[in-house]
């Protein structure tokens, strides 16, 4: 006596593929499964537990599932399950991130800081403090600019040592006038070898507002007068 082999295995490649083995109670799920890999939707847990359990109920009897086949669809969703963990827990740290850069940012408002520009708003009714970064010893000046870019005052720092400098400008012009209030820029310089070379300024500033980026970039700070600057180049935060 022969028996006959009428059934067809059905394997993970075949549900991918859209197969035409259906079973009554199967079909449906089968569909969606289909529809989750075939791009309607993302292919999460769910939708490869179903592609599993379709194909375990639609296997050949006599020639059923290879055992290590099957505990590697197994292991691919553990995986996949692991996965998904990880990024719903990515998700809350970046949010908890972003709250914390918000809470961050409302404390920064109105304070003062002292930041990496060349620019600044001055009160010239009471001394200005500022400090220039000195890579090696040498003579070291700064040049006072109003907005209209003349020249106001040149302080001669005289030689100094490798490190932060500071400078005072008591808000006098080149006469001993009082300038004006207003915007400065200040520039500093050194000189070695005879030449001289552009030194970095560190100058106080008001913050105004915060602008807090959306995808994770760096805070940035407003300040009075002068513009954006990144929170990372900020030097020292005051009262």
């Amino acid at each position: 006596m022969s028996v006959s082999d009428s059934t067809s295995g059905v394997n993970i490649k075949d549900v991918l593929s859209n197969s035409s083995v259906k079973t009554g109670t199967t079909t449906g799920g089968l569909a969606a499964a289909t529809n989750s890999a075939t791009g309607k939707q993302a292919l999460g847990k769910d939708a490869f537990l179903q592609l599993l359990v379709t194909q375990l109920k639609n296997q050949n009897p006599l020639d059923p599932q290879d055992n290590s086949e099957f505990v590697a669809q197994l292991a691919q969703f553990s995986s996949l399950e692991g996965i998904t963990t990880l990024n719903t827990t990515v998700s809350g740290i970046a949010g908890n991130y972003n709250s914390s850069q918000a809470l961050q940012a409302s404390s920064l408002v109105g304070r003062s800081v002292i930041a990496q520009t060349d620019k600044a708003v001055v009160d010239t009714s009471k001394s200005f403090n500022g400090s220039v970064v000195v890579p090696a010893s040498g003579a070291v000046s700064v040049t006072i600019k109003d907005t209209d870019g003349k020249v106001v005052r040149t302080i001669d720092m005289g030689t100094q040592k490798a490190g932060n400098a500071s400078f005072i400008w008591d808000g006098k012009d080149a006469s001993g006038a009082v300038a004006a209030a207003g915007t400065y820029t200040f520039t500093a310089s050194a000189t070695y070898d005879g030449k001289a070379t552009s030194l970095i300024t560190y100058l106080p500033a008001t913050v105004n507002s915060v602008t807090i980026s959306q995808t994770g970039g760096e805070l940035m700070l407003n300040l009075a007068g002068l513009g954006s600057v990144a929170l990372s180049k900020v030097q020292t935060i005051g009262i």
